[in-house]
């Protein structure tokens, strides 16, 4: 493997659609607000920086503990495989998170400008927090997802943060509705983690990697599984009961097929290992959640 393609193959490219969901519904949320494309795309921007960031990030935590080993059941990280060494792991880490600030300042600047100054100095701290929690997630001896905190900042920020930030960037205001469909976002997005930590199960414990799943077992994480998967559905449910127009609204329960089928799926799937495939499934599940909503709401 080249240099270069061990680098795509540690940002994880199949990880990023997932990432880009609650922008994409933040944005048509705020829609009748929309200035122009610079902020949606410095938000994909943004985002997708602060994915890649927690991808490296991973890969460096989980290598330099030994989480990363050979009994490993997913792909082989760039760590662990020997393709890039730890130095230039951490420098990747490094140049990923100056860049996503640098993007993330542009961002806060293209959207507030000069006139609202404390606008923009929570959304500094807000992805200054964003950043440290990308990295905060394996790296270090208080990696949060060592201890089973992992669901809940994917939750925070790649559900609430990701989706009210972002409509809050187009319509400078809030919405109560909003937290509807950005919990929708962050459950589905703490569903894909729950099934990676449910797949690394086995592994994870050997090495003392204590993961919510960890720590629950494999059959109560199974059923918490099914618990953020009907969460997310009825929030989603919910939100088109209060905001219904017309039957464009429902086009995203099309993406409630394939989720169903998913959570069918799992039932019967006794060996968690075997869970790795529906990892991206999922996750291209959630995109296109995000798609269709968002087609339902600007049509």
């Amino acid at each position: 493997m080249t240099k270069f393609k061990a680098w795509i193959s540690a940002a994880r490219l199949r990880t990023l659609p997932l990432s880009v969901s609650g922008i994409i519904v933040g944005s048509a949320l705020g829609y009748n607000n929309f200035s122009g494309t610079n902020i949606f795309w410095l938000a994909i921007a943004t985002t997708l920086g602060l994915q890649i960031l927690s991808n490296f990030a991973n890969d460096y935590g989980d290598g330099v503990k030994g989480t990363d080993n050979e009994d490993r059941v997913g792909p082989q990280r760039a760590l662990q495989s020997g393709a890039i060494s730890k130095k230039e792991m951490y420098r990747g880490v490094v140049f990923m998170a100056l860049t996503t600030l640098g993007v993330a300042v542009a961002l806060i600047y293209v959207s507030f400008g000069k006139e609202n100054f404390f606008y923009s100095v929570f959304f500094f701290i807000l992805g200054l927090t964003a950043i440290a929690a990308a990295i905060k997630y394996t790296m270090g001896s208080s990696a949060y997802g060592y201890r089973g905190m992992g669901d809940l900042f994917v939750f925070i920020f790649f559900g609430l943060v990701s989706v009210v930030g972002c409509y809050f960037l187009f319509a400078k205001k809030l919405s109560i509705l909003v937290f509807l469909p950005a919990t929708t976002i962050g459950l589905l997005s703490a569903t894909v983690l729950n099934l990676n930590n449910m797949r690394d199960y086995h592994s994870d414990k050997k090495v003392g990697k204590n993961t919510l799943v960890v720590k629950l077992g494999i059959n109560r994480a199974r059923t918490y599984h099914f618990t953020l998967l009907i969460m997310a559905m009825l929030s989603m449910l919910v939100y088109l009961y209060v905001t219904y127009k017309t039957p464009i609204n429902f086009l995203f329960l099309i993406a409630y097929i394939p989720l169903l089928i998913h959570i069918r799926k799992v039932a019967k799937t006794s060996n968690p290992e075997l869970l790795d495939p529906e990892l991206k499934k999922i996750a291209l599940t959630t995109f296109l959640l995000s798609i269709l909503f968002s087609l339902g709401q600007i049509l």
